[in-house]
């Protein structure tokens, strides 16, 4: 069952910057089941598609940088791991 929430609420919502990688994926999976399943009202359609799109940017963007950081420690000449 979805909440009915404040237009305020909604606006803090979107504004709001996840705290991690992790939390903005989990939110993200939470608005994608809300907006799948129908049930909720016009108005936060859009506002959940819009959190939608902030989420996946925010995801985005921290994938990249970790990517990127490993890139330099592969260019830093690491060596593969191997047992002995």
């Amino acid at each position: 069952m979805v909440k009915a929430s404040t237009p305020t609420a909604e606006r803090a919502s979107i504004a709001a910057t996840p705290v991690s990688y992790e939390a903005a994926l989990h939110e993200l999976e939470q608005l994608v089941s809300q907006l799948e399943s129908g049930q909720m009202p016009l108005e936060q359609l859009l506002s959940g598609y819009q959190r939608g799109a902030q989420l996946l940017g925010y995801c985005r963007d921290k994938l990249g940088a970790v990517e990127e950081q490993i890139k330099v420690l592969d260019e830093s000449g690491l060596k593969p791991w191997t047992q002995d």
